[in-house]
């Protein structure tokens, strides 16, 4: 910078200006003389009391032969009073730049420039050491250093030359005293700090008042280098460097940019009068003066210095052991300072650098700093400077040799700020850690940077050629790297520059075992002596590994990295990342902690690192204690940071698949002289350690967050190999032997994940007592399909959940819902696998429940609520479980437990029966949550989804449907009878058989409504089996058989009275004693005998003639006679089925009907009267609450550089504005509807759960229906179509806000139809209020155009008529965005599109609190999605905060697959809803709101009639019963 300019240092060696002319006499006379003179000024000085303070000097002549003698004084020894009286004559004299005086001589007052540039030349003598008196020099030193500082600020007369002169006297003796080797407790400890200190101050005011020419630039820069060694040379540099620095970001990049605060007593070192561009000017060339920082862990170059050589040949004339002076045992602690500087300026220049600055939180490096403080800048442009000497190459190395490193920790000296040799550092309990990344806790969030930071490109010219240095220093350089080519060669090249050399004989030897390595082959790096290897440096260099790590992540999408910065970074990484026996731990921890978003900032060639991080991460991850790295780092925040960087990778080897993936120096270091290393590998082949590492890092994880990440990661691989399965991309994958020994020639030795067996003992130890290396060589072979994965999560997350993690409510819940995402997933797994996990969260529910009272909380019970949704998601997935007897019975059981308190049968003998418990809820929560599941078991397992489709659990029909589509000729919802059984079930009776049925037998229609929903059943009454039934519709009895007239030939046969043999019996006398008729007539008798035989022939022959006639008519008459035939009676065809049904049922008994006597109770069965005004509303209200948890979700699209909510809207009008993975995104959240037909949730309360859809315009809809692929996604803002998932368990509406003009709000707003107004009259006061968002028609304005619709924030929305809206609050809405540029976040405008999010639900809720919370946007979760070049996808979480926060699978960082980004995203919106539900204190379940609700139509309409009353109302109708012709 200053090449062409010479140095000032000759003309300060050669000035003579602070001898004197008594120098020529012996020491006495120049003594003597000094005394005599010296001490009346002094006292003329010092004196308050005389009367007069005037200066004995009158003559310029005198003045100067004083200054002869003051001169001369000022080298004297400190034993008595002269040097002090000359120190006060002179500071005295100096203020006559600053203010007149009666004590400074006339002539320094007429010409004050030119005395003061004399007496500064003067004071110089002061400063040089004196072997005696030390403190009253450092008296007087300092008296001298502020009477200067006082100067500099005050005067306003110094002339160029005298401020010239000003800063030559500081560089002069601060090279006096500092450029020394220290001597411990001398001047130059005690007064380096002020030395330096006032120095730069000086040179900031001469900056402001009189710019230095670039002679003293040069000069200063050159003199600095001589004093490096010295800790507070570094430290002021820091604290100026960094003041600059915060006043340079003001007006370079603007008041929106993060201001880079630094401490007041730093900050005030800069001249306010500073303008900008001399702030420019001034940093640039403050930040050089130090030189090449990296400087400082070279001994052999801050020791060649010509004050270190003068003092070592005046001891011996060996120069090499000057390299052990005592003094450079402080520059790895300093190097790490100028490192820490550096790293704060880049912090700043990023935009990440803290607010808050706590000094005390220093890392325990010797001279360290806060993250945000002070630090110091240094790179140049590496591409515009020339190729500097061997001193500044800085070449990437292949290879290094490292031994262990020694951290040291200094102690620092208050007052003189001098350090000791530090001892080895412990463990520091304090969230802030040396190697902390920065400004980061881990508590806190990681801070992005700023949108406006400059490119990465433009920090690195800056900063780069110092930090790759420093990020090598004392690494070996394999030699056969090309050094020259690493300023133009790319990265390919020296990949190839790399593959050439390990085929040779040369770079075979590397191979060897690290006794074998040859020095021959090596090559120091040439910064460095080839023979020295300080172990303590190596925290300097761990955080220019860092500060790399976080200019790279820095990344912005679609930024363009020099392949040279790209090549250089990438060796560094390599050379910090290897884990073998040259191990550096801080460093490693450093790279580790940097680079959580390496793998998300689309780095071109980044995964070539991957083997080398897995390699890192097998390290860490598996190791529970990291006892080798507490000294360097908080184990916690490292683990974290491994598992963002494992959450980056888990998607690569299944996104690359046989791609292969070239391994740099995999494997280089290895004792194994195959080589098989050097073989490029497929991504694919390395999921299995990825796994494995995943494995290990949770059996060995105790921080809940860090949990809960690998807990979200685990589902998302698990996902991902289960849809890579399905599609059969992984067909051509084999286990075979190759694949095995792909994977051993990838295992590391020092990993510490063995594959080798330790003993077959371990076998049969539990998994949580046995070591995780155990464990993942168990597993190993089974972890390479999703089904083997799938097993293996359950097991673990299983096992854990019912040990060490049911305590800790955070680390359940993510726990459980990664169970109920491992539900969903769809992989064929044996039964006792899923058995396993409903088992477990039984298990899981009988802990909780189990805890002693003190235990019990609300959060404790929260953890019971989701075991228990977690239940009904494996229930529902999988609902063939409960086939098996042993399965249902201990989930029955555990529903038990959570209604009543306890289970019935507690052991095999002793059984409590229902009727015999006292029911003692754990709470009510749990108590709801049981009974969800119970309604979950017995009504939807098997039966979903219904006959109408998973938008609806229940039946689409009510009373309107039903009497529309029946045989009556009124409309009148009054043909229904309604009862309500046991206080919970509404049965709403229709006694008439609809239209389409005309089978007489007894019907009825019922409309259940309960807890779960609204059904509809038919019922009819049959007293015959199917067959008899199938081709009749009315019972007809059995006919007579016709009669049969032939019967054969008719005989006229005379029968006699008696049989023949009669006749042949001979009489007896006894048979003659009784004579005949005709022996005892008389003439009388004759005359009546004749009568009655006359008689007897006229009756005969009227009875024959009867007969006759009888038999003619009988001719004439059909068979059979109705007359005279039995006939039984018809079938009745009126019934009054409600009655009968209610009777066969056994609610007809008067036990059913009477009020129980200590109960508030009402009877089993009781009737409701429907005439009562607002009956039907309150069941229209009832059949609006849903019977399930329903989700709303927003989408939006936010293109590069936007920020207004109308430039985001318009973005999804038309394909050609979106990503087409946009649009594949949003069909894989769910599946488009109608809103006009839809009965489910829509996203907005005016047109959800529809169950009277009108079909008339559905033909002309179709023709007017829009692709997704024509619209952008808009077409799903929710006015005609939206996206729809729905299961069980849950429904979920995905809205895509679109801008929709205005142009006729004023003609449809201004003239409201009459229509509309009795809609709204009929709306609850509080729909009134405010205006909602997000229109979504109902069915009558579908056919308006599109010029009348108006914009979704300013119409009203209208519900259909009489309809009115339930409390449904308090609501979650997730909002999720697609960013195109990943900076962008910062400016998304959340609170401008909040009121694009209104459903509706929170004019509807009656809790005040409800509306404020969902509308701030710190409560609004937002999910962000950023497409990588790579084709994945990285995710940013932002939002909602607290201990119900962090839900999974989705984490702040983690990178997911094109195939699992829908199902992810759309199981983190469940879990968000279902932790804000858990959350809230006035959230009821569905079911337990209906309930409320049926009671409260139960009170206010029940019919309270007496028994016989009752009874008898059942036998009177309930409307007109004339049926339609």
């Amino acid at each position: 910078m200053y090449s062409e300019w010479r140095s000032l240092q000759l003309v300060i060696q050669s000035d003579r200006g602070h001898m004197s002319v008594l120098h020529n006499y012996p020491n006495n006379v120049g003594k003597d003389v000094a005394h005599a003179v010296v001490r009346p000024l002094g006292q003329a000085v010092n004196s308050s009391t005389s009367t007069s303070n005037e200066s004995i000097l009158k003559t310029d002549k005198e003045v100067k032969w004083t200054m002869e003698v003051l001169c001369y004084g000022l080298t004297l020894p400190l034993d008595g009073e002269t040097v002090k009286l000359c120190v006060d004559v002179y500071t005295d004299w100096i203020m006559a730049l600053v203010a007149r005086r009666d004590s400074i001589p006339q002539p320094i007052i007429k010409e004050p420039n030119l005395y003061v540039q004399t007496i500064l030349k003067h004071l110089q003598n002061l400063f040089v050491p004196r072997s005696e008196s030390a403190h009253n020099q450092i008296t007087l030193c300092l008296r001298v250093l502020a009477a200067v500082q006082k100067l500099a600020r005050e005067s306003a007369n110094m002339s160029r030359e005298t401020w010239e002169v000003l800063l030559l006297f500081l560089l002069q003796i601060n090279d006096t005293l500092l450029a020394a080797p220290t001597v411990p407790g001398g001047l130059a400890e005690n007064l380096a700090d002020k030395l330096i200190g006032v120095l730069f101050e000086v040179w900031f005011l001469a900056c402001t008042r009189c710019f230095p020419t670039p002679p003293y630039w040069k000069t200063a820069r050159e003199m600095l280098a001589n004093w490096r060694h010295h800790p507070a040379v570094v430290e002021q540099w820091s604290k100026v460097i960094c003041a600059l620095t915060s006043r340079l970001l003001r007006f370079t990049y603007g008041p929106s940019f993060p201001p880079f605060k630094v401490p007041d007593e730093d900050a005030n070192l800069i001249p306010a009068e500073m303008d900008n561009d001399c702030i420019a000017q001034t940093w640039f060339r403050i930040l050089h003066m130090l030189s090449n920082p990296v400087d400082l862990s070279n001994p052999a170059i801050i020791s060649t210095t010509p004050k270190f050589q003068e003092q070592l040949l005046s001891v011996s004339g060996m120069t090499q052991e000057m390299i052990q002076h005592p003094c450079l045992k402080q520059l790895p602690q300093i190097f790490f300072r100028a490192m820490r500087g550096i790293s704060c300026l880049v912090d700043a220049f990023l935009g990440i650098a803290r607010t808050n600055i706590i000094r005390e939180r220093l890392p325990p490096y010797g001279i360290s700093r806060p993250r945000s403080d002070s630090a110091p800048p240094t790179p140049v442009n590496r591409l515009s400077m020339p190729q500097a000497s061997s001193t500044m190459n800085t070449t990437p190395p292949h290879s290094r040799r490292v031994r262990s490193v020694t951290v040291t920790k200094a102690t620092v000296k208050t007052g003189s700020g001098s350090t000791a040799h530090p001892p080895k550092v412990t463990h520091q309990t304090s969230t802030t850690s040396p190697l902390s990344s920065p400004n980061q806790t881990s508590s806190e969030p990681r801070p992005l940077p700023a949108p406006t930071r400059p490119k990465v490109n433009s920090v690195l010219n800056l900063f780069g050629q110092w930090l790759f240095d420093a990020a090598l220093v004392h690494c070996r350089l394999h030699n056969g790297m090309n050094r020259d080519s690493s300023m133009t060669a790319s990265f390919i090249q020296i990949l190839l520059s790399y593959k050439s050399c390990i085929t040779t004989p040369a770079g075979l030897d590397v191979r060897r075992k690290p006794s074998q390595i040859s020095t021959e082959n090596m090559v120091a790096n040439p910064l460095f002596d080839a023979n020295e290897f300080p172990d303590n440096y190596e925290a300097g260099r761990a955080e220019a590994c860092g500060t790399l790590c976080r200019i790279f992540c820095s990344k912005k999408t679609g930024e363009e990295i020099l392949p040279v910065y790209l090549s250089r970074f990438y060796m560094v990484l390599i050379q910090g990342l290897q884990i073998n026996d040259y191990i550096c731990r801080p460093v490693l921890a450093s790279i580790i902690l940097n680079s959580p978003a390496l793998f998300c900032s689309d780095l071109k060639g980044i995964d070539v690192l991957v083997p080398y991080f897995i390699s890192a991460l097998e390290t860490i991850l598996p190791d529970r204690e990291l006892s080798k790295f507490k000294a360097y780092v908080n184990p916690t925040e490292l683990r974290r940071a491994s598992i963002h960087i494992l959450l980056s990778m888990l998607p690569l080897p299944h996104h690359f698949g046989t791609v292969k993936a070239e391994v740099l120096l995999e494997g280089k270091f290895s004792n194994e002289d195959s080589l098989s290393h050097d073989k490029s590998v497929t991504f694919l082949s390395l999921k299995l350690r990825l796994v494995n590492v995943l494995i290990g890092a949770l059996q060995t994880e105790t921080d809940p967050n860090n949990t809960q990440m690998i807990l979200g990661a685990m589902l998302n691989i698990v996902q991902d190999s289960a849809l890579l399965e399905a599609i059969g991309s992984q067909t051509e994958l084999s286990v075979g032997d190759s694949t095995h020994v792909s994977l051993k020639s990838h295992s590391r030795n020092s990993s510490g994940i063995s594959m080798t067996s330790t003993g077959s003992s371990e076998a049969t130890t539990p998994d949580s007592e046995r070591p995780a290396q155990a464990l993942l060589r168990d597993y190993a072979l089974h972890t390479d399909t999703a089904s083997g994965l799938l097993i293996r999560s359950i097991h673990l997350v299983t096992q854990r959940l019912n040990s060490q993690w049911r305590q800790d409510m955070s680390i359940s819940l993510a726990a459980l819902e990664l169970l109920s995402g491992l539900a969903k997933v769809k992989v064929s797994v044996d039964s006792t696998d899923r058995k396993r996990a409903v088992s477990s969260v039984c298990s899981y529910i009988v802990h909780q429940c189990s805890r002693p009272a003190p235990f019990h909380s609300r959060d404790l019970h929260s953890m019971i609520v989701a075991a228990f949704q977690c239940l009904c998601v494996w229930l529902t997935e999988h609902p063939d479980m409960l086939n098996e007897k042993d399965c249902l019975i201990e989930v029955l059981e555990i529903v038990e437990l959570g209604i009543s308190g306890s289970k019935s049968k507690t052991s095999d003998q002793e059984v409590r029966y229902k009727g015999d418990k006292e029911l003692n809820p754990a709470s009510m929560r749990v108590k709801d949550a049981a009974e969800a599941t119970l309604t979950c078991i017995m009504q939807l397992l098997g039966a979903f989804p219904s006959p109408s489709g998973p938008a609806s659990p229940c039946s689409l029909l009510n009373e309107e449907t039903l009497i529309k589509y029946s045989r009556l000729t009124s409309t009148s919802k009054n043909h229904f009878r309604y009862f309500v059984l046991d206080n919970s079930v509404i049965l709403a009776m229709l006694e008439q058989p609809l239209g389409n049925d005309q089978n007489p037998c007894p019907s009825v229609t019922v409309l259940i409504r309960g807890m779960s929903g609204r059904h509809a059943w038919i019922m009819q009454l049959y007293h015959q089996p199917r067959g008899s039934r199938a081709n009749q519709k009315a019972f007809v009895p059995e006919p007579h058989p016709p009669p049969k007239h032939d019967v054969g030939i008719k005989y006229n046969v005379k029968h006699r009275p008696f049989p023949e043999e009669v006749d042949k019996i001979p009489f007896v006398k006894a048979d003659l004693s009784i004579p005949d008729l005709h022996e005892i007539v008389t003439d009388q008798l004759e005359v009546q005998h004749e009568k009655l035989k006359n008689l007897m022939a006229k009756q005969i022959l009227y009875e024959n003639a009867l007969e006759k006639i009888s038999e003619e008519r009988l001719s004439k008459t059909l068979f059979p006679d109705p007359v005279t035939e039995c006939i039984p009676p018809p079938p009745a065809q009126e019934f009054q089925t409600a009655r009968l049904l209610l009777s066969h049922f056994g609610f007809l008994s008067l036990e059913a009907l009477k009020e129980p006597g200590n109960s508030r109770l009402p009877p089993h069965l009781i009737a409701l009267d429907s005439t009562l005004a607002g009956f039907f509303d309150d069941v229209g209200y009832l059949d609006l609450l849903p019977c399930r948890p329903f989700e709303t979700v927003f989408i939006f699209y936010m293109r590069p550089g936007q920020k207004t909510s109308q430039e985001i809207l318009r973005n999804v009008e038309s394909s050609n504005n979106v990503q087409s993975h946009f649009l594949e995104f949003l069909l894989s959240l769910g599946w488009p509807v109608d809103v006009g037909k839809h009965p489910g949730w829509t996203g907005q309360v005016s047109t959800s759960w529809l169950i009277n859809t009108c079909n008339d315009n559905e033909g002309k809809e179709q023709e007017e229906t829009v692709t997704p692929e024509d619209t952008g996604g808009g077409i799903f803002n929710g006015e005609k179509k939206v996206l729809y998932y729905a299961d069980a368990l849950t429904e979920i509406a995905f809205v895509v806000p679109s801008f929709v003009e205005s142009s006729a709000d004023s003609s449809e707003c201004g003239h409201p139809t009459q229509e509309t107004e009795t809609q709204m009259d009929l709306l609850p006061s509080l729909l009134k209020q405010t205006p909602l968002t997000l229109e979504l028609f109902p069915n009558h304005s579908d056919n308006l155009g599109n010029s009348q619709r108006l914009s979704p924030t300013q119409k009203t929305k209208k519900l259909p008529l009489g309809r009115t809206v339930p409390p449904l609050g308090p609501e979650t809405k997730v909002i999720v965005v697609w960013v195109e540029r990943f900076d962008d976040i910062e400016n998304f405008p959340l609170n401008d599109l909040l009121p694009e999010t209104s459903t509706g639900v929170e004019a509807t809720t009656n809790s005040s609190t409800s509306l404020r919370t969902t509308t701030s946007d710190k409560d609004v979760p937002v999910i962000f999605i950023h497409p990588l070049k790579t084709g994945l996808f990285r995710i940013k979480l932002q939002g909602a905060t607290g201990k119900f926060s962090m839900v999974i699978p989705l984490v702040d960082g983690m990178v997911v697959s094109r195939r699992a980004l829908g199902f992810l995203v759309r199981q983190t919106i469940i879990n968000i809803c279902r932790r804000k539900r858990l959350e809230s204190d006035s959230y009821n379940p569905p079911h337990v709101r209906r309930k409320q609700k049926i009671a409260d139509i139960v009170h206010k309409y029940r019919n309270k009639l007496l028994e016989p009353e009752f009874y008898t109302s059942l036998f009177q109708e309930v409307g007109p019963k004339t049926l339609n012709p």
